[in-house]
């Protein structure tokens, strides 16, 4: 059977991995594609910036590929992946604020926080939803994302965000009731959507690398 031609998620992570390791460097496409939304998702809420998280989900993606040989199945496939995101995420959010804060110590520098970027961010992802959500603290925004939108369990949260379940559970609570009620049935369809012809051009840009 050809694997390429099968969509994501219908292969389980360990056959595609060892099929990778084969020296089928193309399934790592069908990797990203299960990912991408997920990996999107969590860029968003650390970054708040849509050119910043794709960045982050390519780079996250080949460090992946990268060190693929050396994942250990101590812990599932996509709570690895998404610790890799977790990590350059917030290596990018850190290496960000110093830069501002070096730059705003320089004299004559004024500092727009405002970018194009950004406001063409705001306005493709716009609603409701989403601007409710960029008012969490990051810490309860993450625990959402990953608990409400993505379905993770409590354990793999706590694993993923290195701190105890009982923190889990106290954060969601705490997201949730400063969410209004009536947002709480968009979620799921709505919130930082990866369209499918941006995860062809990642796909396609990662693929163009590791190959």
């Amino acid at each position: 059977m050809d694997l390429t031609i099968l969509s994501a998620g219908q292969i389980p992570d360990e056959v595609l991995i060892k099929k990778i390791l084969s020296g089928d460097k193309q399934l790592f496409g069908q990797i990203m594609r299960h990912y991408n939304q997920r990996l999107y998702r969590i860029g968003m809420s650390i970054l708040n910036d849509d050119q910043d998280a794709e960045d982050a989900m390519q780079t996250a993606y080949i460090n992946a590929y990268e060190h693929l040989h050396a994942f250990q199945e101590r812990s599932a496939f996509g709570t690895w992946l998404t610790r890799i995101m977790l990590n350059e995420c917030l290596a990018r959010k850190k290496k960000k604020l110093r830069l501002n804060m070096e730059l705003k110590r320089q004299p004559g520098i004024q500092m727009d926080m405002v970018t194009p970027a950004r406001l063409l961010a705001n306005k493709e992802l716009g609603g409701v939803l989403e601007n409710a959500m960029d008012r969490l603290p990051g810490k309860y925004r993450l625990v959402f994302v990953l608990r409400e939108i993505e379905e993770l369990s409590v354990r793999q949260t706590a694993e993923i965000l290195s701190i105890e379940e009982s923190n889990v559970k106290t954060r969601l609570s705490r997201a949730k009731a400063m969410l209004r009620e009536n947002l709480q049935g968009f979620v799921k369809e709505s919130v930082y959507s990866f369209h499918l012809t941006r995860c062809d051009r990642l796909v396609a840009r990662v693929l163009s690398q590791i190959s």
